[in-house]
C-alpha cells in the first residue's frame, strides 16, 4: 500500500485552543456595551417606545411620576416632602427599568455590528507581493489588487484577496472564517481546494495565487453586508405574543382604573403614583421589555458560530425542524478523499492496475483525481502516450465516469463501479467475479470504490479513502433528543453508505442518490408534514459535484 506524497500538515491545535484562536476575529466587548449604552437612551424617544405597547405604557408612567416629583400636587395629589421622594424613587425605577429593556435590547442588536466589525477587521490593509509580467515581485497595499492580478504569499502572510491558487501546496488557517481549527490543504486544480479568502492565514509552505475579486466584493464584503443588513423585523410569534400582551395590559389597565372610585367610596383615596406603580407591577413588564432582546439576541447568538440568520423567522423556524438531511461528503466526512490503494483484479498486476489508473486519471483536475496519479506514480507507473493527442473525459452524472481516449483509439475509465461494468459489457467484456469481491471489501470499510477498466477488461478497484468527522454521532445523538431526525444522502454504493450511517449515527440514509433524488426526498418528508433543513454544500471531486 503506497501514500501520496503530500506535504506534512502542521499539528492540528485543539478546538478552543490558544492556537486555534490567535487569528479569529474577536469583538470589542467594551465599545460593544459602550454604544449599547448610548442607544438605551436614545432609544427613550416616544416614536420607538410606541413600538412596544408594554413599554410604552411605562414610559408614560414614568413621565406621570416624573412631573408629580417636581410638583406633588398636580392631579390633586397630597402635598408633602414624604410623598416627593416617594415620587422621586418609583420614577427612579420605572426609568431604570426603561434603560435596562432598551440596554439589553441594543447590546442584541449590538452584537451584530460587532459581528461585522470583527469580520471587517480581518480585511485590514496588508502589503501584497505582487507578481509582474517580467516575474519580478513588487510590494503593493492588498486595497490596489484588482482581479486577476498574481500575488505570491508565503508561511505567516495574512492573504490579501480572494483568490484561486494557481502554483504550490501549503496550509491555510481559515478559522477567521470557518471556525474550524483544523487546517485546510490548498493546491491548485479543484474547484474547492484551491480557493482562498481573504482575511486567512497561511501557515506553511507557499502559494502563487490569482485574484479573483476587486476591493469590496470578496467573501468577507459579502457576509459583512448580510450581517449588517439582516432584517430586525418581528416573527410571527413574536407578533402574535406582542398583541397577547397588549391585551393583558389593557385589562390591567382597566382593572386599575377602577380602584380610584372604590377607593374613594371608602373614603380611602389612592395616589396616581400608587396606582402607577400596581399597574407596572401587574402587567407583564419584563416579558414585554425583554421581548426583542430575545429575538435579535437568537439572530446574533448564531453569527457568533459564523452562521447567518437574514431574519428572525428563519431563527425561529429552526426551532420548528422536524429532519434533518445531510450530504455524506464533506458534511458527515472530512470530503478530502484520496486514493489508498490499488485492487487488482482478473489476473491483473499491480503495476498494471496503476498504469491504466494513471492514464484515466491524466486529465483528473480534482484532489481525488491528483491523489490517484500520485499513487500510480508512486509505483513507478509512467505516461507512454503522446498526452497532447489524447483527449480527456470529465465525469458527468449520466455516465458516473472519467477518464481518457488514448491516441490508439483505447478507451480507459474509472468511476461507480456498476457503470464501468455497464460500460464493459458495452464493449462485449465482463467484470468477472474478483471485481465484485473488492468493491464488497472496499465498501465495507465505509469508503469508495471506483472501478478502472480498459476497453473490455477490467483491471482493478481503486480505493478511496475518507473519514468521518470527529465528534459526529454525539451531535447526531443532541438532535435525537432534540425530536431531529437526521437522514444521509449519498451518491456512494448501498454497501459504503450503510456502513457511513451505522458508523456516524444517522438514523436513515439514502444510497445512490443523484440530485434530482435529494430533491424528492426533501418534497416526500415536506408532503408529511415536517419541517425539513438540509445541511451540506456543494463540491466536485471523482463522481462529480455532490
Amino acid at each position: 500500500m503506497a501514500s501520496s506524497n503530500t506535504p506534512d500538515s502542521p499539528k492540528k491545535p485543539a478546538r478552543g485552543s490558544r492556537e486555534s484562536r490567535k487569528h479569529t476575529p474577536k469583538a470589542n466587548t467594551k465599545g460593544l456595551y459602550q454604544r449599547a449604552f448610548k442607544q438605551a437612551f436614545v432609544k427613550l424617544n416616544p416614536r420607538v417606545m410606541l413600538k412596544n405597547p408594554v413599554m410604552f405604557v411605562v414610559w408614560v408612567g414614568t413621565i406621570v411620576t416624573a412631573l408629580l416629583t417636581i410638583d406633588p400636587t398636580l392631579f390633586g395629589s397630597v402635598p408633602g416632602e414624604t410623598q416627593r421622594v416617594f415620587n422621586g424613587l418609583v420614577t427612579f425605577i420605572l426609568f431604570f427599568t426603561l434603560v435596562f429593556a432598551n440596554f439589553a435590547e441594543a447590546v442584541a442588536e449590538g452584537r451584530g455590528k460587532a459581528q461585522a466589525d470583527a469580520l471587517r477587521s480581518t480585511k485590514a490593509d496588508t502589503t501584497a507581493r505582487k507578481l509582474l509580467p517580467d516575474g519580478s515581485i513588487q510590494e503593493v497595499s492588498s486595497t490596489s489588487l484588482r482581479r486577476g492580478d498574481q500575488i505570491k504569499v508565503i508561511a505567516g502572510d495574512v492573504i490579501p484577496a480572494d483568490g484561486e491558487v494557481i502554483a504550490g501546496v501549503a496550509s491555510v488557517d481559515e478559522s477567521a472564517i470557518t471556525g474550524e481549527s483544523a487546517p485546510v490543504l490548498k493546491e491548485p486544480g479543484s474547484d474547492i481546494a484551491s480557493s482562498v479568502t481573504g482575511g486567512t492565514r497561511i501557515l506553511s509552505d507557499e502559494l502563487t495565487l490569482r485574484v479573483m475579486a476587486d476591493p469590496g466584493k470578496g467573501f468577507l464584503d459579502r457576509m459583512i453586508a448580510l450581517v449588517e443588513g439582516a432584517e430586525r423585523s418581528k416573527t410571527p410569534n413574536e407578533i402574535a405574543l406582542t398583541v397577547l400582551l397588549a391585551v393583558l395590559t389593557l385589562v390591567f389597565l382597566i382593572v386599575v382604573s377602577t380602584i380610584p372610585p372604590l377607593g374613594n367610596y371608602v373614603k380611602t383615596p389612592v395616589g396616581v403614583v400608587t396606582l402607577i406603580s400596581l399597574l407596572v407591577a401587574l402587567i407583564p413588564t419584563t416579558i414585554g421589555g425583554l421581548l426583542s432582546a430575545i429575538g435579535i439576541a437568537g439572530m446574533d447568538r448564531v453569527a457568533q458560530f459564523n452562521v447567518i440568520a437574514t431574519s428572525g423567522r428563519a431563527v425561529e423556524a429552526c426551532g420548528d425542524v422536524n429532519t434533518l438531511i445531510l450530504d455524506k461528503t464533506g458534511t458527515i466526512t472530512l470530503g478530502n478523499r484520496l486514493a489508498e490503494e490499488f485492487i487488482p483484479v482478473n489476473g491483473h498486476s499491480l503495476e498494471e492496475v496503476a498504469s491504466v489508473a494513471l492514464a484515466a486519471s491524466l486529465f483528473d483536475d480534482t484532489p481525488e483525481g491528483k491523489s490517484i496519479v500520485r499513487l500510480a506514480q508512486n509505483l513507478g507507473a509512467q505516461v507512454n502516450f503522446d498526452r497532447t493527442s489524447a483527449t480527456g473525459l470529465d465525469f458527468s452524472a449520466k455516465t458516473r465516469m472519467s477518464g481518457t481516449d488514448l491516441p490508439d483509439g483505447i478507451e480507459v475509465r474509472k468511476g461507480a463501479v456498476d457503470a464501468v461494468k455497464g460500460f464493459v459489457r458495452s464493449r462485449r467484456g465482463n467484470g468477472g467475479p474478483d471485481l465484485d469481491a473488492a468493491y464488497e471489501r472496499v465498501s465495507r470499510l465505509g469508503c469508495t470504490p471506483l472501478g478502472v477498466c480498459q476497453g473490455s477488461d477490467t483491471y482493478g478497484i481503486i480505493y478511496l479513502k475518507d473519514v468521518i468527522k470527529p465528534g459526529i454521532r454525539d451531535r447526531f445523538d443532541q438532535l435525537r433528543k432534540m425530536g431531529i431526525r437526521t437522514i444521509m444522502l449519498t451518491g456512494d454504493n448501498r454497501i459504503t453508505a450503510s456502513v457511513i450511517a451505522d458508523e456516524s449515527g444517522v438514523d436513515d440514509f439514502i444510497a445512490e442518490a443523484t440530485p434530482e433524488d435529494k430533491i424528492e426526498v426533501i418534497r416526500k418528508q415536506q408532503a408529511e408534514g415536517k419541517l425539513v433543513a438540509m445541511t451540506g454544500g456543494c463540491r466536485r471531486d471523482s463522481q462529480g459535484w455532490h
